[in-house]
């Protein structure tokens, strides 16, 4: 069971890691944000696909992104039924503006909520599954007869905050 939520886990709620987002989620877990480029249009885009969804060529290859990006919306979330996001209330969901172009849905840490600001300069970072929510998605595995591995109790997702070298005011946070 999630903390403090009463409910399990469930398998749909975890990243699903195949052939083709294990070097997405492998190069997450040693601190590298990838995304992908398209070799017919040269533009990036992200989520990971397996074509370039401006041009829908497939001469798309993985390419390591900078990790800045700025803010370009956010909501903060007081209340998530769903495990395991309910234990981490109230957190910052946002849509940021990658430094190489795509936008990409994510969670700004480490800033207070009335510090945000649209456009302000940000940096990844990663956060691995807490400890807690490692033993949930286990136990959710485990209850599905899925062997240990792979997106249980080892995803690391990344996540934004604010860059402190941008001089954007981010030590207010």
């Amino acid at each position: 069971m999630a903390a403090g939520s009463g409910v399990p886990a469930r398998r749909f709620d975890l990243p699903e890691i195949d052939a083709f987002s294990r070097p997405y989620w492998d190069a997450a877990a040693d601190g590298r944000l990838l995304l992908r480029r398209c070799g017919a249009c040269g533009r990036a885009h992200h989520y990971p696909r397996e074509f370039c969804p401006h041009c829908w060529s497939e001469a798309v290859t993985w390419e390591r992104a900078s990790g800045r990006a700025t803010l370009y919306t956010w909501s903060v979330v007081h209340r998530n039924d769903l495990p395991p996001f309910g234990a981490r209330t109230p957190y910052v969901a946002a849509v940021v503006d990658l430094a190489e172009g795509p936008r990409m849905m994510t969670e700004v840490v480490e800033c207070g909520e009335a510090d945000l600001r649209v456009g302000m300069a940000l940096e990844v970072t990663f956060r691995a599954a807490a400890e807690a929510l490692e033993v949930t998605f286990r136990a959710a595995a485990e209850a599905l007869g899925e062997a240990e591995g792979g997106a249980v109790g080892g995803v690391v997702v990344p996540v934004f905050r604010p860059d402190p070298s941008s001089g954007s005011g981010a030590g207010r946070c």
